[in-house]
């Protein structure tokens, strides 16, 4: 990952309804969740929930794919780590005393469920 890419990730978090939505995707697991349903659940406006998703899927965080009516959405678990690793790859060099064992934390997240 390179400055760029985790810029536009943040950025993209960087909103209390895109990060809510993000935080119940996360939850949903790899099956994610139709658009209509996330936005049930903070109690927003399809149309605006959409255009939060939009932006979060540009960024990687999410991906998109279509059942019939529907649009799901799932978080990107891949793309999540990848953040994760890159915020914290220099932490402290490395030493556990001081911020923890944050590669420990990150590598546990290995499988798609994370």
């Amino acid at each position: 990952m390179n400055d760029d890419t985790a810029v536009s990730a943040l950025s993209a978090l960087a909103h209390a309804d895109r990060l809510a939505a993000f935080r119940i995707l996360v939850r949903a697991g790899p099956s994610g969740m139709p658009s209509g349903e996330i936005a049930e659940a903070l109690d927003m406006p399809p149309t605006r929930m959409s255009f939060h998703l939009a932006t979060l899927e540009r960024s990687n965080l999410l991906r998109s794919w279509r059942d019939g009516r529907r649009i799901l959405y799932a978080a990107s678990y891949h793309d999540m780590r990848q953040l994760l690793a890159f915020l914290t790859e220099d932490c402290c060099s490395g030493n556990p005393a001081i911020c923890g064992d944050l590669s420990t934390l990150v590598s546990a997240c290995t499988s798609e469920t994370c």
